[in-house]
């Protein structure tokens, strides 16, 4: 499998995610967004109310396009929502890594497949754990031992099995770094501007944020994450571009450094 291409600039590490309720609220965000980001990511909240047109919308707008929509479904079906996501021409996509091996073998094949000529193949990344789960809450599900060591699992599952990346918070990004090399993309959400991550260890996750594993942009920089995602601390603000461009200027300084 060929090397998945490598981010450039800060600018397009940062990825800014549009969970908004309608097409124009995502419109209005990209507008104050244009030229200060290079990518935005498309959940299932906007994708559910404008479906592909978010997407069309994006792009046109000269947005790189995650669509995280987490396919976690029989390998048939999986396959047929990333053939239509690489038609649309997204830059990035993801399916969840506990969808097993033939699953996600079926998601990276049809990506490859679907991708037309002269089109830049999708990443296609397989999310590991949430950031808004924890220890306690993976019990929970019958999982056995450590966060850490339960994305490392999912993620050498997703390299067998041909993808080209993980979704992992910034608690596992040395891990993954370390156990799956440089060429392994890692796509990190959970990104909080500096002063804000306090509460990552302060337990349970309130309704105001539900990410329990967070960290800065530079933190998730220095530890080896390709690309961040990051919602609230942009999308919540009065001014989305200020607060994007400083994160950008995070960034910039940790690569510096």
């Amino acid at each position: 499998m060929p090397d998945a291409p490598r981010p450039a600039g800060a600018r397009d590490r940062l990825f800014v995610a549009l969970d908004v309720e309608t097409l124009d609220q995502a419109d209005a965000l990209m507008t104050e967004l244009k030229g200060v980001v290079g990518g935005c990511k498309i959940g299932s909240q906007l994708f559910t109310a404008a479906g592909p047109a978010a997407v069309e919308r994006a792009l046109a707008h000269g947005f790189r396009v995650f669509l995280d929509l987490k396919y976690h479904d029989i390998p048939n079906t999986v396959a047929g929502a990333v053939r239509e996501a690489a038609r649309l021409g997204v830059f990035m996509l993801n399916v969840h890594a506990s969808g097993g091996p033939a699953m996600l073998r079926a998601a990276a094949e049809a990506g490859r497949a679907a991708t037309r000529p002269g089109q830049t193949r999708p990443l296609c990344l397989g999310v590991t754990v949430l950031t808004s789960l924890d220890r306690h809450a993976l019990a929970a599900q019958g999982v056995v031992g450590t966060v850490e060591a339960h994305v490392l699992r999912l993620a050498e599952q997703s390299r067998a099995a041909g993808l080209d990346g993980s979704v992992a918070s910034p608690r596992e990004i040395r891990l993954l770094r370390g156990g799956l090399g440089p060429r392994w993309i890692i796509v990190t959400p959970g990104i909080r501007p500096d002063g804000a991550t306090a509460r990552a260890d302060a337990g349970p996750a309130t309704a105001g944020d539900d990410q329990v594993r967070v960290a800065t942009p530079a933190a998730a920089i220095g530890a080896g994450a390709d690309y961040l995602v990051v919602g609230r601390p942009v999308t919540g603000v009065a001014d989305p571009g200020a607060a994007a461009a400083a994160l950008v200027a995070e960034i910039e300084r940790a690569l510096d450094g």
